[in-house]
């Protein structure tokens, strides 16, 4: 029988997995270590590995959503979407520099960002989403898996906060846009290496931010206002490189870069 059912093991398992982002040093899967976890008990390894990185000072100031792709959900086997919190020192000045030092493997993908002005919890219309809404931007988040191989199960990803290592914000404009199926392309050095289209995410990144309002009510979670939500990516994600200019242009939108050193 697996450890993770008991409650001292998961706090291990959030030491683990916590200390491989903070070390970026890579460790095998959970499940490939015999940790047979249920989601809920994925969800509650992420919360005691996050709790970690606030006790060290980080605060939390929004959330990532992932599998937002119907494509990525029939890959995955899952319904439903994933979600992580993100932190402020994950953060990426927009235009500034960030080390491959701080990762194992990382990637980058494209992606709509909302900034709230009112709280958000549990089952709202997509009406009641875009009224929380303060400000939409383009954003650039970069996912790093602290597993071998960049491979893991669905309870895996969950615990390891979904991958979520770093994210760039754009500047930030009215949330008068229709989101629905704007073109955005990702560039390495002026070169295009992603395209794709926001219709990507649920088919409106409005309806991201609607479930993001849901799986935090199920969790007996608010998303407070001035919370950054990640709407989840337009793409495939793309491996980083050194050395490498990143910037997402975004119809209607602008642009978010950072550099790679």
């Amino acid at each position: 029988m697996s450890l993770a059912n008991n409650e001292l093991n998961l706090h291990a398992l959030a030491e683990l997995v916590d200390n491989a982002a903070h070390k970026a040093q890579a460790i095998a899967q959970l499940s490939a270590q015999g940790e047979s976890l249920s989601l809920e008990q994925a969800y509650k390894v992420q919360d005691l590995s996050v709790a970690r990185r606030i006790s060290r000072g980080e605060k939390q100031v929004g959330i990532k959503m992932g599998f937002t792709s119907r494509a990525k959900m029939i890959q995955m086997g899952v319904e439903d979407m994933i979600w992580g919190p993100l932190t402020d020192q994950m953060f990426i000045e927009e235009g500034g520099e960030v080390s491959l030092e701080r990762f194992i493997h990382p990637r980058v993908e494209p992606e709509i960002a909302f900034l709230l002005n009112k709280p958000l919890s549990g089952n709202v219309t997509l009406a009641e989403a875009m009224a929380a809404v303060e400000a939409v931007a383009p954003a650039l988040e970069v996912i790093d898996s602290r597993y071998d191989n960049f491979k893991f199960s669905l309870e895996d990803v969950v615990a390891d906060n979904c991958s979520s290592s770093g994210f760039t914000i754009g500047a930030w404009q009215a949330p008068d846009a229709n989101l629905a199926n704007l073109g955005m392309v990702m560039e390495f050095d002026g070169k295009a290496v992603q395209i794709g289209s926001s219709a990507a995410i649920l088919g409106n990144p409005y309806r991201s931010l609607a479930a993001a309002a849901r799986v935090a009510g199920e969790a007996g979670k608010t998303l407070p206002a001035g919370s950054i939500v990640l709407a989840g990516a337009s793409t495939a994600a793309q491996a980083m490189t050194p050395n490498t200019h990143v910037r997402l242009v975004c119809e209607g939108l602008g642009v978010a870069e950072f550099n790679i050193k």
